[in-house]
This record gives structure tokens, sequence and C-alpha cells, in this order.
């Protein structure tokens, strides 16, 4: 399987790695800027270029990995070495599949992916849709992708959800990492230490409901005892509005990503 990935910023270049890692699929990556290609030259099964269309007409996938003030302009420069066989893959956020297919056509497999950059390490949460063209070509980018993490096959009206919860999620859940950091510092561990009790409990914690399939409130429950100090903390954490905090910020986020749809 070739794959192209255009645009090699911070996640295009976490596609390329995770897609490396996997080492089955030839990779073309493609970047106006010569410095993002550095990490790749030399790399097994990886060619690398500043020239998107060369990159398309290698391929049988390719992933678009732009900022959506650029994706337009960079679709029209490379439509027509798009043809009926290749998959389309659109991870720019805000950037819906009718405005894909006003510059490509309406009739190639046009896929929107939302993946985060856990990618990088095969831990991704990515979700996608397609347009009517690509549904059956759906199973194949799940096999791609579930390669490299979990993935979830959603309607296109919920990509922009997805957006906040999977990718702009790690960066949510990175800042509570860092502040369980900061107060096991607080307490008396060296900066290492805590960094390593905060990420390992984060871990484990996820881990124990991916495995379980239990609802969080029922692993809470089995470390709270009456009057203990796990429920003291919880109180204060929900007095000083943790949950609303991040229910907030989730819903300020979404906004913010409509807003870019609109413009």
């Amino acid at each position: 399987m070739k794959i192209a990935v255009i645009g090699i910023g911070n996640l295009g270049s976490s596609i390329a790695n995770g897609l490396i890692k996997n080492n089955t699929f030839s990779l073309y990556l493609s970047s106006r800027k010569a410095s993002s290609l550095e990490a790749f030259k030399g790399v097994e099964n990886v060619k690398t270029t500043n020239d998107n269309a060369w990159a398309v007409e290698q391929s049988d996938i390719v992933i678009f990995a732009l900022q959506p003030k650029h994706i337009d302009k960079v679709l029209a420069e490379v439509s027509g070495k798009i043809t009926e066989n290749h998959i389309v893959i659109s991870v720019a956020a805000g950037v819906e599949i009718p405005r894909i297919e006003s510059i490509i056509g309406s009739d190639k497999n046009i896929m929107r992916v939302m993946p985060n950059t856990a990618i990088s390490i095969g831990k991704s949460m990515t979700c996608i849709a397609a347009n009517d063209r690509a549904q059956d070509k759906v199973s194949l980018a799940q096999d791609i992708f579930n390669q490299l993490g979990t993935t979830l096959v959603i309607p296109e009206e919920l990509i922009q959800a997805a957006t906040v919860i999977c990718a702009s999620g790690i960066a949510f859940w990175m800042r509570l990492v860092r502040a369980t950091t900061q107060g096991a510092i607080q307490l008396g561990f060296e900066a290492h230490e805590a960094h390593q009790l905060a990420t390992q409990t984060c871990f484990g914690a996820a881990s124990l409901l991916i495995e379980s399939g239990k609802h969080p409130e029922q692993e809470i429950d089995r470390v709270t005892t009456p009057s203990g100090c796990t429920i003291e903390g919880l109180n204060a954490m929900e007095h000083n509005g943790l949950s609303s905090a991040l229910i907030q910020g989730i819903v300020a986020s979404f906004e913010k990503i409509n807003q870019i749809k609109k413009n």
C-alpha cells in the first residue's frame, strides 16, 4: 500500500511516524518546508519531496494533513492528479467533505479522519467519516488506522465534536497530568518521580476502563471509603469546579472549531 502524506507539521509528522513504525507501507511525504522532511530522509520505504502532485501520483491513499486555510489551494493544485481509484483523506479541522468535493469532485473517494498525536506511537483514538462514494472503502481505512490505535466510524456531523474530544483532548489530558505532577512535587516527590507517578496512574486508570468497560464511577467507588482521603480530595476538586471546568473547556473548544468552519 502506497500512502502520501501532504503536509508534515505536528499531526502530519505524527501520522508519518506511526506509519513508519508499522513498517508495512511505502510512504511519500511532501512538504514545502525542507526542514520538516529532514528527520525522514534515508528512512526505509520513505521518499520525501516538495512536489505535492508527484506524491499524489505515486500513491493509492493521500492524507492531507494541512491547516484549514491552506487545504483549498493545495487540493486545487493536485486535483488533476487525483483519480477515482485514490482514497483521499483529510485531517484538516473544520473542513467538511462537501467543501473537498467541490474542489476535486464528488466522484472521488473522500474521507474525513481525525486522529490525535498519539498516532505516532500507535495509540491514537481515530474517528472516520466518508462520503457516499467511499462507503465501501471505510473498512480499508479502519484496517490502516487500527494498526495505529483504535478507530470509530461516525457520521460526518460528529467529526467536529470528535476533533475536540480526541485531538484537542490529548492536550486536555496532558494538562491534568501536569497538575497531578505539580501536586506530587508539592507533597515532596522529585520532579521525575512525580512525572512517573502521574503518568502511570493516568495510564492505569484508562486501562481499567478500557479493559473492564465499566463506568468511571464504578471504579471510583472501589477506591473511596467513608470519611476517607479519596472522597475528601474528590469533593475538594468538585467544589473548585473540576468537572464543570473540563466540560466548559470542551464546549469552548467545540464553539471555536465551528467558528473556524464558518470562516
